[in-house]
């Protein structure tokens, strides 16, 4: 329903755009007035506008259902940075118009410059957002964990959240995924949810997408917990169109399931194993998915409370929550994802009021948690003043004190 209330809002602000490129392009040059221009130019931006409502409804041909939701994907976040800029150009035209009242700025020369810088700063972040969000980070941590473990002093973790695999992430970003993590060499490898984008049908070729994942080399194996966008629901500009009456064997997608076990990821759901006799790995529902699917998942204390709290516990948790009830059930390491770090700027800013640990490492007394901003993008196809990443954490075990 926000979906709908919103929609003139996006009409609106889409009018606003254009009537400003409309009065710039005409400043610069007469055939930029002219009918036929305005005219083509108004069918390409509503077509570019429109492409994440029309990708939403038109399904068939599938290839013309997957280049409009890329198309969307990707206006999504120019339409984010053009509304920014301009909105902001505006505001100082008024400033110096009425509080400066300078003559200057009702010359037609201050208006192209005006247009051309606001041009030229779209199109540059734009262009950094997508190229960026194409390249995957290595993020190193390290924590100290005061519980010995037989024959071991240490152990290497890779930690890989929100990969979002369908229309903005595919088998080539797979390839340089699995690419930097091998060459951690690591001992564990965990996925903290959201592997899928909401549309399994989304991923051009799972068979070869299954076969890049199956080549992660680690010791101990992969292992992975659901997140919220990890189903098949139907999704516009963020929002869900899933009801209550949906039959929820066809929302939890088996497919998902079976490429999982495909691609040798082990799937833990409120679960746990010990591994090698060393440490527990547990994994978590999802606290948004549950809801989704009328399940209910296990408080910390329910998983823990049969395991040997002398032996390291990690947690795979999708989002960042319960953080101190985790650390009361005895875990040592929770591992998050979610939040992108709010993937765009402003995004980066205004996520951080709302986690107790929006991204990076925190100490909950004895836990330490650290939440990746991801290896995908969800929404706008591109990454400003936040980085694609993995975690590299170098787990040391020490004997605990007296």
């Amino acid at each position: 329903m926000i979906a709908i209330y919103l929609a003139p809002v996006y009409i609106i602000l889409n009018l606003y755009i254009l009537r400003w490129a409309y009065l710039w392009m005409g400043s610069c040059h007469s055939i930029l007035r002219t009918m036929a221009f305005r005219t083509i130019f108004a069918i390409i931006y509503t077509i570019l506008s429109t492409s994440l409502v029309s990708g939403f409804f038109i399904k068939k041909p599938r290839v013309l259902h997957r280049a409009l939701k890329i198309t969307g994907n990707y206006f999504l976040g120019i339409f984010l940075y053009s509304l920014m800029i301009v909105m902001a150009a505006d505001l100082g035209r008024l400033f110096f118009k009425y509080v400066c009242r300078v003559s200057w700025i009702h010359s037609r020369i201050a208006f192209n410059v005006a247009g051309a810088v606001c041009t030229l700063l779209i199109i540059g972040l734009c262009v950094r957002g997508i190229v960026h969000a194409k390249y995957i980070k290595v993020t190193p941590y390290e924590v100290t964990i005061s519980k010995s473990v037989p024959d071991t002093d240490k152990l290497k973790v890779v930690l890989v959240a929100d990969t979002h695999f369908g229309y903005n992430a595919g088998v080539i970003h797979a390839h340089e995924l699995v690419r930097k993590i091998n060459k951690q060499k690591p001992d564990l490898v965990c996925i903290a949810g959201d592997i899928f984008d909401n549309e399994y049908d989304a991923i051009r070729s799972p068979e070869k997408l299954s076969k890049v994942l199956r080549s992660i080399k680690s010791t101990y194996g992969v292992y992975a917990c659901w997140g919220n966008h990890d189903l098949n629901e139907a999704i516009l500009a963020g929002f869900t169109f899933h009801h209550k009456g949906d039959n929820i064997s066809d929302v939890k997608d088996p497919r998902m399931n079976e490429f999982l076990r495909k691609s040798n990821i082990k799937l833990l759901e409120d679960e746990s194993v010990l591994i090698d006799n060393k440490f527990y790995i547990v994994g978590r529902k999802d606290a948004s998915l549950i809801e989704k699917i009328h399940e209910t998942r296990k408080a910390p204390d329910q998983l823990t409370k049969l395991l040997d709290r002398d032996k390291p516990i990690l947690v795979i948790d999708h989002q960042p929550k319960e953080l101190q009830e985790l650390a009361d059930a005895g875990a040592d390491l929770d591992l998050c994802g979610h939040t992108h770090n709010g993937q765009t700027f402003p995004g980066n800013l205004t996520i951080k009021p709302m986690w107790e640990n929006s991204c990076g490492i925190s100490q909950k007394d004895a836990m330490t948690c650290i939440v990746t901003s991801g290896a995908g993008v969800w929404g706008p196809a591109m990454r400003l003043g936040t980085d694609s990443e993995i975690c590299s954490i170098q787990v040391n075990f020490v004997s605990p004190g007296p």
